[in-house]
């Protein structure tokens, strides 16, 4: 995560710049041109009105800036569907900075997966639902643990607490096992990386991952 939020900073640095050549190069031109106006931002994020006043004489301010990406693929893990939308952003020798940043992005499920172990699967179980399916030992015997669960922001955390569990297994293991295989297969994954500022906020199963909102103020991005 921290390798995409920083190709994220480096993008949007981009983003930045090449609005400044473009502003330079058109010119009145552009701003004279009749065409259709372009869509607005996410309100998450309005662009804010003026410069600040301590700008430095080496930075470079824009209002708003958006970066879209199908894919974003990074050493911990891939993101889809990546919308992150910045206001009040500063780009200079130090680096990027937004006074506000909102990031959309679809966290596929391996993606989670991987970061609890590799003896995890994570699904979508359907009705708004999240599958988890886990090999363990319980009671000295290698049982698959499968449980379906909802799944919350919690403290900045994806959080996946079971309401069903299943151990494939006669009853009696049920009943004896059944705490420890919940406390197996209850997921709570911090969003790592993450830059000082930004709050996972919401989460929801969708059929290709968890679609997640991070949203922060006075936020490095990437320097």
């Amino acid at each position: 995560m921290r390798n995409f939020l920083l190709g994220v900073g480096t993008t949007l640095a981009v983003v930045v710049l090449a609005g400044v050549v473009l502003t330079l190069t058109l010119g009145s031109a552009g701003r004279g041109s009749s065409g259709a106006a372009p869509s607005p931002l996410p309100t998450a994020a309005p662009p804010a009105a003026l410069p600040p006043a301590d700008l430095g004489a080496d930075e470079t301010w824009l209002g708003a800036v958006e970066l879209r990406s199908q894919d974003v693929v990074a050493p911990e893990g891939s993101l889809v569907d990546v919308v992150a939308v910045g206001s009040g952003v500063r780009f200079g020798d130090d680096g990027v900075r937004a006074d506000r940043l909102r990031i959309d992005a679809t966290v596929p499920f391996a993606a989670v997966a991987d970061q609890v172990g590799s003896d995890v699967t994570v699904y979508d179980a359907g009705q708004g639902l999240a599958g988890v399916q886990r090999t363990v030992t319980l009671l000295g015997r290698e049982t698959t643990v499968r449980a379906t669960g909802t799944v919350v922001a919690d403290g900045g955390e994806l959080v996946i607490e079971p309401e069903a569990v299943d151990l494939g297994g006669p009853a009696f293991l049920d009943a004896a096992a059944s705490s420890l295989a919940r406390a197996l297969v209850t997921i709570r994954q911090p969003i790592e990386g993450v830059p000082e500022g930004m709050t996972l906020t919401s989460v929801a199963v969708t059929p290709e991952g968890f679609d997640a909102v991070l949203v922060g103020t006075d936020v490095v991005i990437g320097r």
